[in-house]
């Protein structure tokens, strides 16, 4: 017999007191040498853990002793080794991140369905949509015969993908089902929130269907998230493999092949070692002028921008709601653009006069959408297995905001890399210029994302301003406010965020202004220009942090308009891969040379 016990298990339920039973939790884990993940929550607990069998039975009765998990079950599976490196009990404001408000399993639930009525309903050609609620990569490794996958890569996407199913499911049968059932707990409730008239949930998801059913009706295995990549119909370990390069899953077949190698590349990421860097940044460049030749928002097209609707506006009347997140549009106009029946939820159109609930996805339709010009003159600084790193001009949006969906660097970049999906690792203002550092998967980018949280980020950014600062170097350490005020300004506020930044003069000119050198100790949004203005040293060609002191209402810089001489020079990281260090430079803008 195999002599590591796999156990998962979860239960929604009120939990309290998380810190205490955390440090409860690490110690008793630690004393059993197990491994795995163990996430707690107010709304529940969520846990895959490892070890030998007294181990786990421990740390079951341990749970269970509490009121809130007493029934808590757990699906058991066996292998030859621990398929897990560490133990984490982490503290998360939702086991399983969903993002939308008002779904909450421990209040309500969709109809379950057991793996054998699922079964017998399959066996007997009832007409039903099975609905795959997992994330792309583990589709591939195995799902129902015949379903639909939702087609996403993070399940936060599960409710922006639920609103491009197709009406007519709407009036049929549908079950959810995911690897352990905790996914469905909040995708199918969203679906009937959406419409859906005849939802269920697969009780226990895949494993448990394999533990009572066996493979009957389904293809493939089933992706689990450890060592052993997938499991089979038997709960046994797979021989596929995944690659932590590109997170493809790969076939015995494949691992066999001469462009495998561990940790480095497989047949799907394996480049010719005749490809040099350089060639490879010609050849990005190639590709970034063509798809921005003519600009992708130039061309008029119908757009839909999604809206959702935050706790904190549950039971206001949509135009109130509208009003107070201070969108381009005014009051008004977003009574004609209900009028015109531009604006939907859940394929209906919303009146002015409508209360909106926390949670719902509103849609606003804009035809014949034509985006403003920007600049698309990107450069590809450095590219690797793991990192793209460009050089951002300006104007040009980072993501879709306001009158920009296409011209934006995310959108010019996903049509280079496709079927590759950068990830942005931080983030430049559309008028801010210079280096910015993207991941090509989501692995890499939340290991990224821990150096930048822990601070050992290191940016430099240079900046022309108006006026000779009095100090050679100096600090600013005003706080910011959380929320854009008035105009969408974010303001100096004793009772925002803390933010910190260095500053050191570089040279003052004759004109009256200086150039800056500036390290950011914190990243608040637009830190850098509040912290320069609030000293009486304003950025050169800001159009909302004026000379006078004032602010102006945030807008979009036009292409032609004077620019803002703020710069992200450099940057300095370690590798996630290679853990050696990385730093990258972008040249210098004209103003600053």
């Amino acid at each position: 017999m195999p002599k590591i016990v796999n156990i998962a298990a979860y239960k929604l339920a009120r939990l309290n007191e998380l810190p205490s039973l955390r440090s409860r939790l690490r110690a008793l884990c630690r004393e059993q040498a197990l491994k795995g993940t163990i996430l707690l929550s107010p709304e529940g607990i969520n846990l895959f853990v490892a070890g030998t069998r007294a181990g786990v039975d421990a740390l079951l009765r341990e749970l269970r002793s509490l009121v809130e998990l007493a029934d808590l079950t757990a699906k058991e599976s066996f292998s030859d080794e621990q398929p897990f490196n560490r133990m984490l009990v982490k503290i998360k404001r939702e086991i399983i991140a969903f993002g939308v408000e008002g779904v909450d399993p421990r209040d309500y639930t969709s109809k379950r369905l057991s793996p054998t009525e699922l079964k017998s309903w399959l066996d007997a050609g009832k007409p039903v949509t099975l609905l795959d609620t997992r994330n792309d990569f583990e589709v591939e490794t195995g799902t129902f015969a015949n379903a639909v996958a939702i087609g996403v890569d993070s399940f936060r996407d599960f409710p922006a993908a639920a609103q491009h199913l197709p009406d007519e499911l709407k009036s049929q049968p549908v079950v959810t089902f995911c690897t352990g059932g905790i996914r469905c707990e909040k995708a199918a409730p969203l679906l009937e929130r959406e419409g859906f008239t005849e939802v269920y949930q697969l009780d226990g998801g895949i494993l448990k269907y394999f533990e009572e059913c066996g493979g009957e009706h389904y293809v493939g295995e089933c992706f689990v998230f450890d060592k052993r990549v997938a499991v089979d119909p038997q709960l046994k370990p797979s021989q596929l493999a995944m690659c932590f390069v590109c997170q493809a899953i790969l076939s015995p077949e494949e691992q066999a092949s001469p462009k495998f190698a561990e940790g480095v590349c497989c047949p799907r990421c394996y480049r010719p070692p005749e490809t040099s860097q350089a060639e490879l940044l010609a050849r990005r460049g190639a590709q970034i002028r063509e798809a921005t030749n003519p600009l992708p928002g130039s061309a008029p097209y119908d757009n839909v921008r999604p809206i959702r609707v935050p706790q904190q506006y549950d039971g206001a009347e949509v135009l109130d709601f509208l009003d107070a997140i201070h969108t381009r549009l005014n009051r008004i106009e977003w009574e004609e653009v209900c009028r015109r029946g531009e604006l939907t939820c859940a394929g209906e159109t919303v009146d002015p006069g409508r209360v909106v609930r926390a949670g719902e996805r509103l849609l606003h339709l804009m035809p014949a959408t034509q985006e403003p010009d920007v600049n698309a003159a990107i450069e590809i600084l450095h590219e690797d297995d793991a990192l793209v790193v460009v050089n951002k001009p300006a104007p040009l949006p980072m993501h879709p905001c306001g009158r920009f969906n296409r011209n934006t660097l995310s959108y010019i970049l996903h049509e280079v890399y496709a079927p590759t999906r950068l990830r942005a690792a931080h983030r430049l203002d559309a008028d801010t210029t210079g280096v910015v550092v993207l991941c090509k998967t989501r692995q890499i980018a939340a290991l990224l994302h821990d150096q930048f949280i822990a601070g050992r980020v290191r940016k430099r950014y240079v900046a022309r301003v108006h006026g000779h600062p009095a100090a050679a170097t100096f600090e600013c350490h005003q706080a910011i406010a959380i929320e854009p005020g008035p105009g969408g300004v974010r303001l100096p506020d004793e009772k925002g965020a803390p933010a910190a930044t260095r500053f050191n003069v570089l040279r003052s000119f004759p004109d009256g202004t200086s150039l800056v050198e500036v390290q950011p100790l914190t990243g608040r949004t637009n830190q850098i220009r509040v912290h320069l203005w609030s000293l009486g040293h304003p950025i050169l060609g800001d159009a909302v942090y004026l000379p006078d002191g004032t602010t102006a209402a945030a807008r979009s810089r036009a292409i032609d308009d004077p620019p803002l001489c703020l710069h992200a020079a450099s940057i300095e990281i370690t590798h996630p891969q290679t853990s050696q260090p990385l730093a990258c430079q972008a040249p210098s803008p004209s103003w600053a040379r």
